[in-house]
């Protein structure tokens, strides 16, 4: 089980990340790019994955990982269910989340 905390913690780790904020959902950004949400209110974790990162995800661990719902979920985000995922597995789906983000921004 992860917690929202040590999912902030987590995201927060990677170089370049930074926290910041849009309505009510916390934001992880790496350049000004979304990488990661979290949504205090409901415990609601999101990822930006690329939609075959997100298919492999919910083929090992449909458990944890779901697409986020209508044209979100069709280009990658991602659902992360906190209570059932590990920490290796959240860093694993976090860690390809940062990399596409960083990647397109440029580090």
């Amino acid at each position: 089980m992860t917690t929202g905390q040590q999912f902030r913690d987590m995201a927060l780790s990677f170089e370049g990340a930074a926290e910041g904020s849009h309505f009510d959902v916390t934001d992880f950004r790496v350049k000004g790019r979304i990488f990661a949400t979290w949504r205090e209110s409901d415990g609601r974790a999101v990822l930006k994955l690329a939609p075959d990162q997100q298919g492999l995800l919910m083929e090992t661990a449909a458990d944890i990982f779901s697409p986020a719902a209508g044209a979100w979920g069709r280009k990658g985000w991602t659902e992360v269910a906190l209570a059932g995922a590990d920490e290796a597995t959240l860093r694993h789906a976090m860690t390809m989340a940062w990399r596409s983000v960083a990647r397109k921004a440029g580090r």
